[in-house]
């Protein structure tokens, strides 16, 4: 039985996104993440939550935890990130937070301000009519999963190892649940040529841009689009005048893999880079990774159970495993219950047209509030 179908308003919790996307969060500047950590702590302690500022490492913003200290043992984590990758002028210059009928556009309403604003609303709901739960409750708000999470990752897994479930409010998938992520890998091409006069037919330059450029054709040839392994190069910079032959140039690429003979060919491919000039030297910098994360027997319970509650509020949701990664990557490959997916729905994710559908924010958040409920009710 569905104990909060007239519990939750669409339109006080749009409002409630859209004050949180208001708030610009580019991972890589620390003091506006923070910022919107100030928000993110301060509904958290107006909820009654214990609530911990975690300094930012490595030049990232701060994460904040904050506890409900339910129950006994192992309890749920609520994980999600407040970071994204709009750039703090994008309200004024390309996407605002606006309304259009169904459609509520702007930075980060749903990936994924959206889906912890939805969680805090949903266990606001349950605190309201039960009081508490028979399990902790623990929400974890990250500053820098748009970039791999490499200050957070040794803080994220230690919270999973002492929980006994994970949810993960990132956006919602048509028709399923997120119940797998492909593996993620981070790489940095770095080339370094010799200068000259661009206008000198012959010499003694390298160009660092024209090597990079043949090395992008080869690293983009590794994906297997039909098979979901890709390895896209998305950063490019190098050159400083047009008229001087380029010493160095570098790029950044994202590669994913659906399985571990994927992940392990993505390695090997990478690995095996080699500058197709001799005299330009190849340097290749492996970055942040984020695990594969199948869906194994403890997660398959954990969906069950949200399967069930599901129904009781009117949605039908599969399973499935998908590209898109998140920070359920990092809980699910230690083989904790987790469910990921749990967020808003909608379209646009990463671009200029980023919006969530208000009809989805009601049957979402009933589900949140019934997962935390049914969970609880699990373990007593």
């Amino acid at each position: 039985m569905d104990s909060y179908a007239d519990a939750f308003d669409a339109e006080e919790i749009a409002a409630g996104i859209a004050e949180w996307a208001a708030v610009e969060s580019p991972s890589f500047d620390a003091a506006a993440v923070n910022r919107m950590m100030d928000l993110a702590e301060s509904t958290m302690t107006g909820l009654g939550a214990a609530v911990e500022r975690i300094p930012g490492a490595d030049g990232y913003g701060d994460a904040v935890r904050a506890r409900f200290g339910w129950g006994e043992g192992p309890g749920i984590l609520v994980l999600g990130h407040l970071d994204t990758v709009h750039l703090v002028g994008t309200l004024a210059e390309s996407l605002a937070v606006r309304r259009d009928g169904d459609k509520l556009f702007g930075p980060g309403v749903l990936d994924m301000k959206g889906g912890m604003y939805l969680a805090v609303q949903a266990i606001g709901k349950v605190i309201a009519s039960r009081g508490r739960l028979g399990l902790p409750v623990t929400f974890l708000f990250i500053p820098d999963e748009e970039i791999g999470s490499p200050s957070t990752r040794a803080l994220i897994e230690a919270e999973a190892r002492a929980s006994r479930y994970v949810l993960v409010p990132e956006p919602g998938k048509p028709g399923k649940f997120v119940t797998g992520r492909h593996a993620f890998l981070r790489y940095k091409l770095h080339t370094y040529g010799r200068p000259a006069h661009a206008g000198v037919a012959k010499g003694v330059g390298r160009s660092a841009i024209s090597v990079m450029a043949q090395l992008i054709v080869q690293v983009e040839s590794f994906s297997d689009v039909e098979r979901e392994t890709t390895c896209r190069v998305g950063v490019v910079n190098g050159g400083n005048f047009v008229n001087v032959i380029p010493t160095e140039c570098h790029a950044e690429v994202l590669c994913v893999a659906p399985t571990m003979p994927a992940f392990e060919q993505v390695q090997q491919c990478m690995g095996s880079l080699v500058s197709p000039d001799p005299e330009v030297r190849l340097e290749v910098e492996a970055g942040p990774v984020r695990p594969l994360f199948e869906m194994h027997e403890a997660t398959h319970e954990l969906f069950e159970v949200a399967q069930r509650v599901a129904r009781e509020v009117g949605l039908e949701l599969g399973a499935g495993q998908f590209g898109g990664g998140s920070d359920g990557n990092f809980t699910g490959a230690l083989g904790i219950p987790t469910l990921d997916g749990l967020g808003v729905c909608g379209d646009g994710v990463h671009t200029k047209q980023e919006h969530l559908l208000v009809s989805s924010l009601v049957p979402r958040a009933r589900l949140l509030a019934g997962l935390f409920e049914a969970l609880s009710d699990r373990n007593r």
